[in-house]
């Protein structure tokens, strides 16, 4: 995508030093356009932890290079393959919900397993992170063209009126490599000069709709309207919202969904009004291994401080406003699970289908 006119991925090396891995600092934006390099193993586990960069696919890709720089860090002969288990299992430890993350340094694992020398392990580190974030793109290209498809034929039945298209947090191109998940359909939509509207939820408490989302879509010219998190279902009674999509940090086999908190309620919405409400849901976010999302899926529970103040721009400068009672006690759910029987299909990239155990493994008949 593209910002200012230059295109960019979210992660990437450095032009004149593939030691160093550059990110776009999601923290500042969208008054700030801020890059950071990332340059140890603490840098990257830093960067997912304290939400530099977040969204399931790019988190896993961030963990990947983390990955690459532990292998650098690492001693030479003894004690090597100690150091990257402790360097995995520091990455492990900085988002417990997002499946992408595990599923990254697992990979990695396992494809340096191969490397017979440090040498050897730390070529085999980067070459995987350049895979993932390269199968990213991939993937979400394949969930744009899929999802296109749905809104195309909303837009038919509508005549070619607008198409309103509500969306929580961001699943934008930010939150991965390029594209986004929950937002390709959005992009590819407009691109093809489909009327497209969306409804960009704020998400509180860290408002990554009001910032990122908006943001991403103002850069590619996709009409849109920020609005409250409250606000959905009363749109939604009012026929003002045509389709529903959002990402996903995990997946179950059974097609329960974890994604940012505040994604049940609009479900429900969705539910009540006869709005389809779409996943966009790439392969790497699916968790084969669950099947009860509201049981085994863990949720993170977050600093009590991002509820406690909101940070926007005053004059000019990034500041921190204190919104509640300072000593008010506070708790911080990252994720809610949307039970399965709420989704009208997960958009994958191998195609569209129900969010049963049966549709997904439809689709992805070697993980049965």
């Amino acid at each position: 995508m593209k910002i200012k006119g230059q295109h960019y991925h979210t992660i990437w090396l450095k032009a004149d030093d593939p030691n160093i891995v550059q990110i776009i600092d999601q923290r500042h934006l969208p008054h700030a356009f801020v890059i950071e390099d990332l340059k140890s193993l603490d840098d990257c586990a830093r960067a997912i932890k304290e939400m530099h960069v977040r969204g399931a696919p790019l988190i896993g890709v961030t963990a990947a290079y983390g990955m690459y720089k532990a292998a650098q860090e690492a001693p030479e002969r003894d004690g090597l393959e100690e150091y990257l288990a402790k360097a995995a299992a520091q990455l492990r430890d900085t988002r417990p919900t997002a499946v992408d993350l595990f599923h990254s340094i697992a990979r990695s694992e396992i494809a340096m397993k191969a490397g017979l020398s440090k040498a050897e392990k730390i070529a085999i580190a980067l070459r995987t992170a350049q895979e993932l974030a390269a199968e990213s793109i991939t993937f979400c290209q394949k969930i744009g063209a899929f999802g296109l498809a749905i809104i195309e034929e909303i837009s038919k039945k509508k005549k070619g009126e607008t198409v309103h298209i509500l969306t929580h947090c961001n699943a934008g191109w930010i939150a991965c490599i390029d594209y986004g998940t929950a937002t390709a359909p959005i992009y590819m939509a407009h691109d093809k000069g489909i009327d497209v509207h969306v409804w960009v939820d704020e998400t509180r408490p860290r408002n990554q709709g009001a910032r990122i989302t908006a943001f991403e879509l103002l850069e590619h010219g996709v009409p849109h309207t920020v609005i409250p998190d409250n606000t959905g279902g009363h749109l939604m009674q009012h026929g003002l919202v045509d389709m529903v999509i959002v990402g996903t940090d995990r997946t179950t086999r059974k097609g329960d969904v974890a994604n940012k908190i505040g994604t049940y309620l609009k479900a429900l919405a969705a539910h009540d009004n006869d709005v389809p409400f779409y996943v966009a849901a790439p392969s790497s976010s699916i968790d084969f291994t669950l099947s009860d999302g509201l049981k085994e899926i863990p949720i993170e529970q977050r600093d009590p401080e991002e509820v406690r103040y909101v940070q926007g721009q005053i004059n000019g400068e990034i500041a921190k406003v204190l919104i509640s009672p300072e000593n008010s006690p506070v708790v911080n759910y990252g994720f809610d699970v949307t039970p399965s029987k709420y989704v009208t299909g997960l958009i994958t990239e191998r195609g569209v289908c129900t969010a049963t155990e049966e549709g997904i493994t439809a689709l992805y008949p070697e993980k049965k």
